[in-house]
């Protein structure tokens, strides 16, 4: 593989998307006031799951290491666009269809037992299908979505090109 389209760039350049992402998401809650629901705030840990495993192995020097960190992120890319897809499930969901909707996770976090909250994050609730945000039509889950499947694809290049690699 040439110097320029190294393994190493490409996870230090996910790296950099993942927390560029982290940050159009934290400017959107501070600054323009979008409240994140409990299916948002599982998607950006992932984002930061994502972004470290690849800053990570973007400073190892070991291909083995490499193709580890690449399927590691191929993972959490497909949990995270699952949430994604949940998301987006949820936003497509009539207003009567929702899922009811919770207190603020601050109180849940208090009061309720934690399998509860966690059960209450992944299926999400009824704020979630409240769509916020669009891009040219597309909602934020759906833009995270199109990360998390380019994320994937572009991990799961680099684990098969060290594996080729390796391997002759």
């Amino acid at each position: 593989m040439s110097l320029f389209l190294s393994a190493r760039r490409f996870h230090g350049l996910v790296a950099f998307v993942a927390f560029a992402l982290l940050a159009v998401a934290f400017y959107m809650e501070y600054q323009m006031g979008l409240e994140p629901c409990p299916l948002c705030m599982l998607q950006r840990i992932v984002f930061f799951c994502v972004g470290v495993v690849s800053l990570v192995s973007a400073l190892t020097s070991s291909e083995k290491a490499r193709k580890v960190f690449s399927w590691m992120v191929v993972v959490l890319s497909f949990a995270g666009a699952a949430l994604a897809i949940r998301h987006l499930y949820l936003q497509s969901l009539p207003m009567d269809e929702l899922p009811a909707c919770l207190p603020g996770l601050s109180y849940m976090f208090e009061v309720f037992p934690w399998q509860e909250i966690m059960q209450a994050m992944v299926m999400g609730t009824g704020e979630c299908g409240d769509v916020v945000w669009t891009l040219f039509g597309i909602s934020i889950p759906g833009w995270t979505l199109v990360a998390f499947i380019g994320m994937a694809i572009i991990n799961i290049v680099i684990a098969l090109r060290i594996s080729k690699k390796t391997s002759v």
